[in-house]
């Protein structure tokens, strides 16, 4: 009797998730598509309006007709203690 727990578990009480989601299943696959009181019957080709396109930022221009880029920054280097030759930290 040990083991019927387990084996109702998973025959029985498992399965009932699985029944209710076929019964979704089946009462949405039944049920006919409602027409739509607007339907105009144009196929769905036709747009509200003509809007135009958004473009994005274009980058700006360099070249002979536009100013050059701008220079790097200038390279900051920090000073730091200086490693003897024998020093056991020095990298190899």
């Amino acid at each position: 009797m040990s083991g019927f727990w387990a084996v109702f578990w998973l025959a029985v009480v498992l399965k009932i998730p699985i029944g209710l989601l076929l019964y979704i299943v089946w009462w949405a696959a039944k049920d006919p598509p409602e027409a739509w009181a607007g339907d105009e019957g144009d196929g769905g080709s036709r747009r509200d309006g003509h809007h135009p396109r958004i473009r994005p930022p274009q980058p700006p221009r360099r070249g002979p007709h536009a100013d050059p880029a701008p220079q790097a920054p200038a390279r900051v280097r920090v000073a730091g203690r200086a490693l003897a030759p024998d020093d056991p930290q020095r990298p190899r």
